[in-house]
Order: C-alpha cells, then sequence, then structure tokens
C-alpha cells in the first residue's frame, strides 16, 4: 500500500502497555493530533488523541498511568482499497482529520489524513472539466440527469473529479457544460465547499470535445489539466504533470491499456498456406483515456467552433511538436455505456480487463 503521510507510521504507534506520556510523545512526533495504538501483533486496538488525553488529566489521571483505560477502542477506518473520494466522504460525513487503514487482520497499513487528501500544496495549474454531453448511450437515465451528475459509490462523478483534482493541489477548476448545465452548477456551486474555485463555461451550443477550451476567459500562464466530464478515475495527476515537464512536451495524453478477446479462432495464412490458428487471442491496445495535459501555446490554438480534442494533437503533430503519453495504470473507466456504468458502480473498473 501507498504511504499517506510523508511521517514514517512507526512514529505515530504507541503500545497499549505504555503510559500516557509515551502516548502524548508519539502525537508529538508525528503532528497527527492523535496516537495509533497497537497490540503485540501490530493490530490497530484503537486510537489517543491529545483531547482525550486532556480529558484523562482533567479526571485526574497523571502522565504516569497506563494509557489503556482511556484508549477509543470504537475506531473508524478503512482498508488499502478505499479511493480518495471514498475517505472524503467519510472524513466529511464523521468530522474526522484522520482514518487509519487496515488489512482484514486488522493489521495497520497507513493512515489518511485529511490536509493531505485535499492537497496540501496548491498548484499553479488550471483544471478544466468537460461536462457538456448529452450521454445519450445512458438513457433513459440522462433523459433528465447530465452523464457527470450520475452518483458511482454515493457521489456525483462531476463531484469525484473536482475532488480527485484538489486532492493534487489544483484548486481553479472550469467547467463546460450544455445539456442540463444548471443541474451541474447547482449541485457545485462556485466550489468553495470543495477546497477551490470553480467558473463554468456555458457553451450556447455543442463544441465538441475541445472547442470550449477557446472560451476560456484569459489565456492560461501553466499547462492545463483536461479531463472528460464521466471518467471515474484515480490516475496519478502529479505524476501526468511532471512527465510533461520533464519531458518537454507541448501535449500530453493519458492512455490505457484496452484488452479484448477475440471469439473467435484467428487464423494466419501465407500464399494460401495456414501457417498459424490461435484459439481466441487477446488484443492490446493503448487507448486515449479522456486525460490531458495542454501547455498554454497549443490552448490558445483552440479555434471557437465545435472541434474534437483530438484534432488538437492531429495539428501538435503535423507542426512536428511533441507529444507525450501517460499511462493510466490507477482504477479508470469511462462512465459512457451501461455496462460501464455498471462496473463503475460495483467497483471493479478495469480490473476484469479482457472483455
Amino acid at each position: 500500500m501507498t504511504q499517506h503521510t510523508g511521517v514514517p507510521i512507526e512514529k505515530g504507534c504507541v503500545d497499549q502497555s505504555q503510559t500516557i506520556m509515551e502516548a502524548m510523545r508519539v502525537i508529538d512526533a508525528s503532528a497527527w493530533g492523535i496516537a495509533l495504538v497497537l497490540d503485540e501483533s501490530r493490530r490497530l486496538v484503537g486510537t489517543l488523541s491529545d483531547g482525550d488525553i486532556r480529558r484523562a488529566l482533567l479526571n485526574g489521571a497523571t502522565l504516569e498511568f497506563p494509557l489503556a483505560p482511556y484508549i477509543r477502542r470504537q475506531y473508524q477506518a478503512v482498508g488499502p482499497e478505499a479511493g480518495r473520494a471514498e475517505v472524503l466522504d467519510l472524513m466529511q460525513a464523521l468530522r474526522m482529520r484522520q482514518i487509519p487503514v487496515v488489512d482484514t487482520s486488522g493489521r495497520l497499513l497507513g493512515i489518511h489524513l485529511l490536509h493531505e487528501l485535499i492537497g496540501a500544496v496548491e498548484r499553479p495549474n488550471w483544471g478544466v472539466l468537460m461536462a457538456g454531453g448529452k450521454g445519450t448511450r445512458l438513457h433513459p437515465i440522462t433523459e433528465h440527469l447530465p452523464k457527470p451528475m450520475i452518483r458511482v459509490a454515493g457521489r456525483p462523478i462531476i463531484e469525484r473529479l473536482v475532488l480527485h483534482m484538489v486532492s493534487y493541489g489544483i484548486r481553479r477548476i472550469f467547467i463546460t457544460i450544455h445539456y442540463l448545465g444548471h443541474v451541474i452548477e447547482e449541485h457545485l456551486g462556485d466550489g468553495s465547499r470543495f477546497g477551490c474555485r470553480i467558473d463554468y463555461i456555458r457553451e450556447a451550443e455543442p463544441l465538441g470535445t475541445g472547442g470550449a477550451l477557446a472560451l476560456l476567459p484569459e489565456s492560461p500562464r501553466h499547462p492545463v489539466v483536461v479531463l472528460n466530464g464521466d471518467l471515474v478515475t484515480q490516475a496519478n495527476i502529479d505524476q501526468l504533470l511532471a512527465l510533461h515537464h520533464e519531458g518537454g512536451y507541448v501535449a500530453t495524453i493519458g492512455l490505457r491499456r484496452y484488452f479484448h478477446q477475440v471469439p473467435f479462432g484467428c487464423v494466419d495464412l501465407e500464399g494460401g498456406l495456414i501457417r498459424r490458428i490461435e484459439e481466441k487471442p487477446v488484443i492490446s491496445r493503448l487507448i486515449n483515456a479522456g486525460l490531458y495535459v495542454l501547455s498554454p501555446e497549443v490552448v490558445e490554438r483552440v479555434p471557437q467552433k465545435f472541434f474534437l480534442i483530438t484534432e488538437l494533437f492531429e495539428d501538435c503533430l503535423e507542426r512536428e511538436e511533441r507529444v507525450g503519453a501517460f499511462e493510466i495504470d490507477n482504477d479508470w473507466i469511462d462512465v459512457g455505456q451501461h455496462e460501464q456504468l455498471r462496473k463503475a458502480r460495483e467497483g471493479t473498473y478495469w480490473h476484469d480487463q479482457v472483455g
């Protein structure tokens, strides 16, 4: 599991046989606000906060008292598979700033900290979410609901994407809207409750997957992160931006490996003779994952008309400019059809990659 804090997990742990003083030292060393109390098998017994210690001292305890009577043994934890959006949901609902991560046996694996999940460092990059499409392939769901507002794991897709950007320090986000755009705007508002500023680009008529970029209110000064508004993904935006910068690319495309199993036996011929028979082979291709980084000079080339974002990349290639490729190995699914929506809601994503 990825460590969810810059502090080694051991610094925040204390044995259940130790004293209040030792728990205080652990809380001070980790700066998490709590100590994680373990047994001899590294199973999480409970937690002890600085507030718990303060109340114990007010009730007559001394620093040399054993901490065991004051442990909060009814604690909230998550498994290693929990994503950012799910953890943020839980923290918001329970008003928590820390959530331990444990395995199925209760052994401690790590900790989620609220200030890290919402992005400790603010980036200068803008984020753009393309959310103007009609989502006709998801009728009847999208007859009265824009596709980005479909809920996955209790949260609208567009809200998940906003929180995902915010968790990587992107605090200014533009959302392109057209079909039932007021529903998105009413739900997200100005973004203040999600820790960011949201501005809306309203398309008077559909402008395709790229045309709305021409409606940005001013020219960006830093590379822009662009995501399709129907993605459920944990793609690492830190790594994406780092690759774009280090490669000296004018544009970078997020890619995902797609596997398709041919449901028939396939035959290779040579001069009319059969040379090879392969039963139901699996074909692997890299596909456009609907996630991009565009340098400012490329954004300025977008015409204010119906325009596919792929045309922008084709233009870059014709100019012999450097276009980067970022392969996404985290969870990713494009919720464009009923079967994909089912997988997203079940949390299977692309774990069943042959289809």
